[in-house]
């Protein structure tokens, strides 16, 4: 896994020392709105990030770094299987509607698609109009296909980008 450059931000690949900065941006409650769960103290940040880490070759996971504040402000992901490669993405709230996620999620596909996959996945909740919104910046569609209540958007290697 390499490092992902854009003239905004770049994406690293994640370890486990990020996570005592990623618990101060990823702390408000607010960011499980549409997920679920609670924010993670720093020690279980860690051992998850220690997880993911050395989970398979198909996990793929970068936090996201901006250039001009010289922090981290969220982290992007894909788990790839075959051809195919389901992504999130997530914005500390202080750094939200800056276009942010839509630059990481943005770089972190074209890199994806360039390079391994021909089908990008993302399950967004149907009332998350700013996931929605960088989700079609990132040349994903919404589909009929719904999990658990959850819809599915798509970007394939002969749709738009």
């Amino acid at each position: 896994m390499t490092t992902i450059e854009t003239p905004l931000l770049v994406l690293l690949p994640l370890r486990p020392e990020h996570a005592a900065e990623m618990a101060a941006v990823l702390a408000d409650p607010a960011l499980h709105e549409f997920t679920g769960g609670a924010p993670l103290t720093e020690r279980e940040l860690r051992t998850r990030y220690e997880r993911l880490a050395a989970g398979p070759p198909g996990w793929r996971n970068w936090v996201i770094w901006l250039r001009e504040e010289e922090r981290l402000a969220g982290y992007v992901q894909a788990t790839i299987d075959g051809r195919t490669a389901e992504v999130a993405w997530v914005i500390g709230t202080p750094w939200q509607g800056r276009g942010l996620a839509t630059a990481a999620a943005r770089a972190m596909i074209d890199r994806l698609m360039e390079q391994e996959v021909d089908t990008v996945i993302a399950h967004i909740h149907p009332g998350h109009a700013a996931s929605a919104a960088v989700a079609t910046a990132a040349g994903l569609h919404p589909t009929d296909r719904r999990e658990d209540g959850e819809i599915r958007w798509e970007r394939t290697s002969a749709g738009p980008a």
